[in-house]
């Protein structure tokens, strides 16, 4: 699955700084890879991706689920953090050690020592999903990270019998 990163030799994964206080650690999550996607099976199971309806009320083209204490909720009376998957009513599913161990490392990597994750917003692009530009302005701590991972594309094999 490692697509998006097969053009980069391992021993040379540089730190890029797209802005003040942002950063890009190339091939970063490759260590963690098999247990992030075991812990996204595991997530996906209780709560499922889902395509979220804006507050305008448009359906948003990318699909999304959450973990931890909390997670970003969209719906027609707004955009929030909630402890609960309006979906099943129960609380998300936590966060697996693996994704805690890897934000942790990149937050590191990137000057953030002490940072503890609490909350994860997954989301999975297909082919045609889009998410335009945007800030969230609604987070709680803006000296904390928001680290973000992307883990590229996985292709699909299907058999024909």
């Amino acid at each position: 699955m490692n697509d998006l990163f097969d053009a980069i030799d391992p021993s040379e994964r540089p730190q890029a700084t797209i802005a003040e206080g942002a950063y890009l650690l190339r091939g970063a999550a490759l260590a963690f890879e098999r247990n992030v996607l075991i812990g996204l099976d595991a997530i996906t199971a209780r709560s499922p991706f889902r395509h979220m309806v804006t507050p305008g009320g448009f359906v948003m083209s990318v699909a999304m689920t959450n973990c931890g204490a909390a997670g970003w909720v969209t719906d027609r009376s707004g955009y929030r953090y909630d402890a609960l998957d309006p979906e099943s009513g129960e609380r998300w599913p936590p966060m697996p050690e693996s994704f805690r161990r890897l934000a942790t490392a990149a937050a590191e990597a990137a000057g953030y020592r002490g940072f503890m994750p609490d909350a994860c917003l997954i989301n999975r692009y297909e082919p045609g999903a889009r998410l335009s530009l945007h800030q969230d302005k609604n987070e709680r701590d803006f000296e904390r990270p928001i680290v973000s991972v992307s883990l590229g594309f996985q292709r699909r094999s299907s058999s024909v019998a």
